[in-house]
């Protein structure tokens, strides 16, 4: 199988982060933004999006990264990371579309606002974009803190995939100056992740 990644990307991390956990044999396929790989024929030809991640198993081509974690951890077999009985499925999917949906989408103004834009000479923050960010965070942030008291993860006692997916732009928090700090279950549950070495080996912020 081949994984085509950017590094720094929080789409592709999460992904790594599943194939790191579960010791999957996977060609890490490093693709450079900057110099234009995304866009080429070849690449555009096995995913039009133009985006990352990508993963190649034979001739099947899966994009969307939680549709990839979903698929890896099917095919490994691993019933603790990724239970096998339909609530816990569920569940799961119900975290990684609304990491997508709300959370992710919040934090990811403040990583395009303070962090892309500052790369990509886009010009200064947008402030009434970052007040309307901050307001989706703390009402998103709010939800994941209170699920998170008196629990180490999001299904419970036990790691999943969806706490990788949940937590792929945890990376960013303090460089987009993400107002998360008060969150104290959010900020345990986010150590508990850093000491765990599948989750810390990623790469995780372009230079």
């Amino acid at each position: 199988m081949n994984f085509y990644t950017v590094n720094g990307s929080p789409n592709t991390r999460k992904v790594h982060a599943v194939i790191n956990y579960l010791g999957l044999d996977v060609n890490i396929c490093e693709l450079d933004i900057f110099a234009g790989e995304l866009a080429t024929p070849e690449y555009m030809d096995m995913n039009p999006n133009g985006m990352v991640p990508l993963l190649e198993d034979g001739d099947f081509r899966l994009s969307e990264s939680n549709a990839i974690m979903q698929y890896l951890a099917s095919m490994a077999g691993n019933t603790d990371f990724y239970p096998e009985d339909a609530r816990s499925r569920a569940d799961i999917q119900r975290w990684l579309s609304w990491e997508q949906s709300h959370f992710n989408r919040a934090t990811g103004t403040f990583v395009y606002e303070y962090m892309l834009k500052n790369l990509f000479k886009l010009g200064e923050p947008d402030q009434d974009r970052l007040n309307e960010a901050t307001e989706n965070f703390n009402r998103f942030a709010k939800v994941l803190d209170d699920h998170l008291e008196n629990r180490k993860f999001l299904l419970g006692d036990s790691l999943t995939l969806a706490d990788f997916a949940v937590a792929s732009m945890s990376a960013y928090l303090d460089v987009a100056k993400v107002p998360y700090q008060s969150y104290k279950n959010i900020c345990a549950w986010l150590n508990r992740l850093d000491e765990i070495p599948a989750w810390v080996s990623t790469p995780k912020l372009a230079a």
